[in-house]
């Protein structure tokens, strides 16, 4: 049984939201956390701790106080916008077919 274009459309726009949510979450949770790994090294202790401060009040910028709020606020941006570019993808696709 063939897919149809709504299921097509609403599995890649699904994909894509997951996508788009994980990617900078992951990136900026990995970022912290070489931060804060480089403060077991005696050497960097303390610009860990200043790089640190400086990235969680960052984050606490987007997440009105709370830096894990800023991290979930970014992920929620990034996958509304790769959903809008799915979504202009798709339509732009389907659009070109039936020329």
């Amino acid at each position: 049984m063939p897919y149809s274009l709504t299921s097509s459309y609403v599995r890649s726009l699904l994909l894509t939201l997951i996508v788009s949510f994980l990617a900078p979450v992951l990136l900026l949770g990995s970022t912290l956390a070489f931060i804060l790994m480089l403060g077991f090294c005696p050497l960097f202790s303390g610009t860990s701790q200043t790089l640190s401060a400086l990235f969680l009040s960052f984050l606490a910028t987007f997440g009105t106080g709370n830096a894990w709020e800023g991290i979930l606020v970014i992920g929620c941006a990034c996958a509304v916008v790769g959903g809008l570019f799915d979504t202009y993808t798709f339509y732009r696709n389907d659009s070109l077919k039936r020329l």
